[in-house]
């Protein structure tokens, strides 16, 4: 580095929750120039540690296919093609105008990201309500953290991730982890699960596969997937019998338990092995380890609450966890490990069908009276409540229902269930518009294609696992012709005249977005930008400038009316699908560790591809050997709504009753052309995680085989 380079720049990787801390740097920082990627010592949640997606992240600024210009088609059925900003803005402009003028408020929806900055998803929210005025918003974070969030705010009234900072795991005497394969999902944080049993700690994990993760735990319960309440109320059940219920804290800092142990009468150990498939010694062994200690967590991933009852699960582990006397003592609890970079802010600040600002409901008279004030609109002009995620895209395109959408940071055409009624109902809309840096399978379907800045060109707030504010900063000016989210958002605003001020400053954003979070669950007013950067994150809630934030928000009491955790009684029901002799084989789906959610940035860096090309098919080899496939062939797994084709990948990691398909690819080999959209009650979580499928091998010329450049190349014709 020359003597006049500047210097690097202090900021967290684009990828999950986790927010590894990077520093970036390079001798020309200029739009596509070459950036330096260097772990961060000075960030507790990674030490100095990344993944293999983190030290990739700069190539995804430079892929091939990358956007640099609007693109826009002039009919349907026309190709898009490049055009100006103006020419972009002003057909969005009208297409809202008319067709609001023709069918009124929500006939524009808007779709979210739990990836987009805190900035973003509150401005996102705010354009929605009182520039468009529709009720019809929501994100795909419903897909990822939802169930757990509200059987959180059921039990303690609040939603916030881990309830404390990531470090007191290394400290623990026993980790449960449900539904959670962070070895892949999110390396670094294994570090502090081996800290914990370096230490003489255990880590438990319940998975139907022997993952990487499970492969190092001390214990691994491999449960039928859909069965885990059924084995969180046996765990509970034996807790009972053998005296480990913490009695005083039971008396003194919850209530409603007493109904719940009724409940969890009925799960007898020999019940619950019938049911889940785990052995009594095993659950037995998991109990006493959790019980053994001073400190122990239960933390529940994607796993146990991609269930269209999931909300009852994850409530299912947090009893056990509060039976055991765990929440809200230091270095014990529950927490949920959020997935999306985002997850946890970007369903704080207004992205929810149901949210306004700081986690307030858009139903409470006051929360809606506050953040009007903020917003300089009357309350009786925000909207109500609108429709949940996958209830919007299902609607969209009907009478009823949308008939244009503007979506942001997300890719539902490759990440919702029923995909391909996901795409059907996206051709049905009479106008969609989409702001991406590629040319994803979503944006092909668009009207209009905004080319958007990423994540080392724009600056902004992330809301990490933990609960900790921290710092994205800017690091190279985005190319020639791309523009932020925030300046996108603030010139429709403006074309469309909508009241208040629409900044495209990120600070300023932020600013705005404190005054509308205080007195929120959510209280974002004591956090500034200065105080992120002196104090490396500050955890909410933080009402004022001199508060130090909360980063063990329940150690005194619960944000509960009395102040006690909330114990419910929950009971196994089974996936809302369950096998049969048509679909005699448990589908469950989830990640691999070189490519990240909808695939849209990872299957464009060569290092990852090289890592990951392909979608694949997990399959025990006594499966495998009873319907005639091989490792390597090509297979179509079929469920009732649709068929997804991809190569076997045979393994004994698995259960013989459960397949596994990664949902990152497109095309054919898409997992989510198989999944059930049966949705919580509670949460409205799609059930991902379980269905019911048949397999068959398909003849060699018909079995999946996209080489990388093709892929590229299919990208860059849109």
């Amino acid at each position: 580095m020359t003597d006049t380079a500047a210097p690097d720049v202090r900021t967290h990787c684009p990828y999950c929750a986790l927010q590894c801390g990077m520093s970036l740097g390079g001798d020309d920082r200029g739009p596509g120039g070459p950036l330096r990627i260097t772990p961060r010592e000075d960030v507790r949640t990674n030490r100095g540690g990344l993944c293999q997606k983190g030290w990739t992240a700069a190539e995804m600024l430079t892929v091939p296919d990358r956007l640099t210009s609007p693109m826009m088609r002039a009919t349907r059925d026309a190709p898009l093609r490049p055009c100006t900003w103006d020419q972009a803005l002003d057909r969005i402009t009208s297409e809202v105008t008319r067709l609001q003028g023709a069918y009124g408020p929500d006939a524009i929806a808007v779709f979210g990201g739990g990836g987009l900055t805190n900035e973003k998803a509150y401005q996102l929210g705010k354009f929605a309500r009182v520039a468009l005025r529709t009720s019809q918003i929501d994100y795909n974070g419903r897909f990822c953290m939802s169930s757990a969030a509200a059987a959180t705010g059921r039990a303690f009234g609040m939603d916030r991730g881990l309830p404390g900072p990531i470090t007191d795991l290394g400290r623990a005497d026993a980790i449960l982890l449900a539904g959670g394969n962070v070895a892949e999902t999110m390396p670094p944080f294994m570090r502090h699960l081996t800290d914990a049993q370096e230490a003489g700690g255990a880590l438990i994990v319940v998975d139907p596969r022997r993952t990487p993760t499970a492969r190092q735990a001390n214990l691994h319960l491999q449960p039928t997937p859909g069965t885990d309440l059924a084995l969180a109320n046996g765990l509970l059940y034996l807790a009972i019998e053998e005296g480990l219920l913490d009695e005083a804290y039971l008396a003194a800092r919850t209530g409603g338990f007493e109904a719940v142990r009724t409940v969890v009468n009925g799960y007898w150990p020999d019940r619950v092995e019938r049911v889940t498939g785990v052995p009594v010694p095993h659950m037995r062994e998991a109990v006493r380890l959790l019980a053994r200690g001073e400190r122990s967590y239960i933390l529940t991933g994607r796993g146990a609450e991609q269930h269209a009852r999931g909300t009852d699960m994850v409530t299912a582990f947090i009893n056990l966890a509060l039976a055991l006397g765990l929440p809200g003592r230091p270095g014990s609890g529950y927490g949920c490990l959020t997935g999306q970079g985002n997850g946890q802010g970007g369903r704080e600040h207004g992205q929810k069908a149901d949210q306004l600002p700081g986690y307030r409901r858009i139903d409470d008279p006051a929360a809606r009276a506050h953040v009007a004030a903020v917003w300089g609109v009357h309350p009786d002009d925000l909207p109500g409540v609108g429709r949940s995620a996958y209830e919007l895209l299902e609607a969209l395109g009907t009478p009823e229902g949308p008939k244009a959408m503007l979506l942001f940071g997300s890719n539902p055409v490759v990440s919702a269930p029923r995909a391909s009624a996901v795409e059907e109902r996206l051709d049905a809309l009479d106008f969609l518009a989409v702001a991406d840096f590629v040319p994803s399978e979503t944006a092909r379907r668009a009207d209009v294609v905004l080319p958007a800045a990423q994540w080392a060109e724009e600056s902004g707030t992330m809301t990490n696992l933990e609960g900790r504010v921290q710092r994205r900063n800017r690091a190279v000016l985005p190319p020639e012709g791309v523009r932020t989210d925030l300046e996108i958002l603030a010139v429709l605003a403006d074309r469309l005249h909508a009241p208040g001020t629409w900044s495209d400053e990120p600070a300023e954003v932020f600013e705005e977005l404190r005054e509308a979070s205080a007195g929120g669950l959510a209280d974002y007013a004591g956090i500034s930008y200065r105080r992120i950067d002196a104090e490396g994150g500050v955890f909410w809630p933080c009402p004022s400038e001199d508060h130090p934030g909360t980063p063990r928000p329940f150690l005194e009491r619960f944000a509960t009316p009395d102040g006690r955790a909330r114990f419910t009684p929950v009971e196994h029901s089974g996936p809302a699908e369950d096998v049969d002799p048509e679909y005699p084989v448990y589908l469950t789906t989830g990640r691999v560790l070189a490519q990240y959610q909808s695939g849209a940035q990872t299957r464009r860096v060569g290092p990852l591809v090289e890592a990951a090309p392909e979608a694949f098919v997990e399959v025990h080899p006594d499966l495998a050997e009873r319907l005639g496939i091989a490792d390597g062939d090509g297979v179509r797994v079929a469920s009732r709504r649709g068929t997804a084709t991809v190569r076997a990948r045979l393994t004994d990691a698995i259960r013989h009753d459960t397949v596994f398909i990664p949902f990152h690819w497109g095309g054919e080999a898409r997992a989510n052309l198989l999944t059930n959209p049966a949705l919580d009650p509670m949460s409205r979580m799609p059930e991902f995680k379980v269905c019911a499928v048949r397999l068959e091998p398909v003849l060699p010329e018909s079995a999946p085989d996209v080489p990388i450049d093709a892929r590229i190349e299919e990208g860059a014709s849109a």
